[in-house]
């Protein structure tokens, strides 16, 4: 069994906030947007999926012995073929079951913010075929969609959307939080300063005078579109950023206090 808390380089006693603090961490230094390997981020994203969840994480650490077939049955709770295939293949795993064809796919958060077509390839036992899809819009990790009949044969595809994390911006339902380091006289003398969205839109955000490190700024209704006419916000925290200063500066600062 893979050792997730040596991925992510924590303790088996390591609270919920260290497991997300490393996985941040490490999430940022191997994102495949910023040169990293993606076989490594998705190992990452697999522990975390686990280590993060406490229900998932307790089943984790208290494994549970499997029966034999034909000896009390077959316990799909603790036995997923779905998880263990999609942890050995990536986002590339597929499985019929049931008349479906089942796959996994990574798409990054503009892609889920904007939704839209995307062409994926998708193999069965009777080989690989391309096939256009649509995102919907908004989209959550974790959500499955199902597209009727365009599998091979005729059958419904069902995708498992798993979105990668962004280094800059974090997703609350519609909501995207980010930070910006403002310098200290931008926070004290205010004026406006520029945002880049993760669907690469550039945003204005206009930061009062005397504005203190932490606080937040809102963009109301440029957060995520919902599919029935929501609305979500962009809300920017503001943190302090010490400029160079001059000797000479600094001894009139220290002359006026």
């Amino acid at each position: 069994m893979t050792d997730y808390y040596s991925t992510l380089g924590v303790a088996r006693t390591a609270s919920a906030d260290e497991i997300k603090r490393a996985y941040r961490k490490l999430a940022s230094q191997h994102h495949p947007d910023r040169g990293g390997d993606t076989k490594k981020f998705q190992e990452i994203q697999a522990a975390y999926d686990t280590l993060g969840d406490e229900q998932k994480r307790a089943a984790y650490n208290n494994p549970q012995p499997q029966m034999p077939f034909g000896q009390g049955g077959f316990h799909s709770n603790h036995f997923n073929l779905n998880d263990i295939f999609g942890q050995m293949f990536g986002q590339h795993m597929h499985q019929q079951q049931r008349g479906n064809v089942r796959m996994s796919l990574w798409i990054s958060l503009a892609d889920a913010i904007r939704g839209g077509a995307k062409t994926v390839s998708v193999s069965t036992s009777t080989g690989t075929t391309t096939v256009q899809i649509d995102i919907p819009r908004a989209i959550q990790d974790g959500d499955n969609v199902q597209y009727g009949g365009i599998a091979p044969g005729g059958m419904d595809l069902v995708i498992q959307f798993r979105i990668n994390p962004d280094p800059a911006w974090r997703r609350e339902d519609l909501n995207l939080h980010s930070e910006y380091k403002a310098t200290i006289w931008q926070l004290i003398l205010g004026g406006d300063v520029e945002i880049v969205t993760p669907t690469g839109i550039t945003l204005s955000i206009a930061v009062p005078a005397r504005t203190q490190p932490g606080s937040v700024m809102r963009l109301k209704g440029q957060g995520l579109h919902g599919r029935n006419g929501q609305k979500g916000d962009i809300l920017v925290r503001m943190q302090a950023r010490i400029p160079e200063i001059s000797d000479q500066l600094l001894e009139a600062i220290r002359q006026h206090q």
